[in-house]
């Protein structure tokens, strides 16, 4: 049951970013989706849906690399790094 949330929680980013990305593919088209009254805010609004969808990944999976120990040591965090640990 914990790994189907886990997959809903990771799959509404994806919905969010993939819409985000149909919005500014449609403003490059010129086809205007009916709630937005102009295409520059149809533009703006799937960039900013893209970068909440795709930026959420980047922190979900930066954060369980931190946590398996996996990342490099500028992407640790402060008290983390391993020569502070000796």
């Amino acid at each position: 049951m914990a790994r189907i949330i886990a997959f809903i929680v990771l799959l509404i980013p994806a919905l969010i970013a993939g819409a985000g990305i149909k919005f500014m593919r449609d403003t490059l088209y010129g086809n205007l989706i009916s709630p937005f009254p102009w295409l520059w805010l149809q533009f703006l609004t799937g960039l900013i849906f893209s970068i909440i969808g795709i930026g959420f990944f980047a922190g979900y999976l930066l954060h369980r690399d931190r946590k398996r120990g996996r990342v490099a040591p500028r992407f640790q965090k402060n008290g983390d790094t391993k020569e502070m640990k000796q």
